[in-house]
């Protein structure tokens, strides 16, 4: 078991439109089912902290209401932890959930920064879905370098934001400015998955993509739990060939002294 921590935006409006907003539902509880479903224990994070504004849940989709009515979850969306006191060193996995409210919040929260870089430089999984790579934005890794230079990325793109009527109103296009940062954007058609792994991160175009990206972090999980018990057998072999040896050592002192 692995824990994931799942961060959420705190703006509930996108500009000053008047339209409601906050993180979307079908980007968290997909990949919660996908980490749940794998036996990981999942937290929840948001900017400010508290109870996060969320987008409309499809009562079609059972995914998503299975997410809404599950009672751990339920619990742990109530009071999330604000991102500046969270501990790196808890979470093995990062996924920054989108929404358009992420534009506004993620991309200058030094605490969302810093815990991206620290969960990376720690050999950590970060993952990303539509609007989440705005929290890739100005994260600096230790040496100085910009996580996202020199990767490959998906995120929304210019065409989407364009299709979805929110690109007068968006502080700045992502894929653009993933782009400034030294990113490749790699990008499908309008609204179809795309799914984008680079080493240690793993990034998603838009809804339909989040399942696919929880997917992928799985699979770099899985690795990480493969080596971990290889290690750990490695350990307990040369233990117990230690213990042996120290067995025939004894054995052959006690002959010898008997001789």
């Amino acid at each position: 078991m692995k824990k994931i921590l799942m961060v959420l935006t705190s703006v509930s409006e996108i500009a000053d439109t008047g339209e409601k907003t906050g993180y979307n539902v079908a980007e968290a509880a997909h990949p919660w089912k996908v980490f749940k479903d794998s036996g990981h224990f999942v937290d929840f994070a948001s900017i400010k902290g508290g109870q996060p504004p969320r987008d409309t849940v499809d009562s079609e989709d059972p995914i998503q209401v299975a997410f809404t009515e599950d009672e751990t979850t339920r619990a742990g969306l109530y009071n999330t932890a604000r991102i500046d006191v969270v501990d790196p060193e808890q979470y093995d996995a990062l996924y920054l959930v989108g929404g358009h409210g992420t534009m506004w919040d993620f991309p200058d929260s030094e605490g969302l920064q810093n815990l991206v870089a620290s969960v990376y430089n720690a050999g950590g999984v970060v993952g990303a879905v539509c609007h989440g790579p705005a929290g890739l934005v100005n994260v600096k890794l230790e040496n100085g370098i910009h996580l996202v230079n020199g990767r490959k990325v998906a995120a929304f793109t210019n065409e989407e934001e364009v299709a979805a009527g929110k690109d007068k109103v968006i502080p700045f296009f992502l894929a653009d400015r993933l782009e400034e940062q030294g990113a490749t954007h790699v990008a499908a058609d309008v609204f179809e998955e795309k799914v984008v792994v680079d080493e240690r991160l793993v990034t998603g175009q838009n809804p339909a993509s989040a399942a696919g990206v929880a997917k992928e972090m799985e699979k770099l999980l899985a690795e990480v739990i493969h080596q971990e018990k290889a290690e750990e057998q490695h350990e307990a072999e040369a233990l117990r060939a230690e213990k042996d040896a120290e067995k025939e050592a004894k054995k052959a002192a006690a002959e010898a002294a008997e001789h």
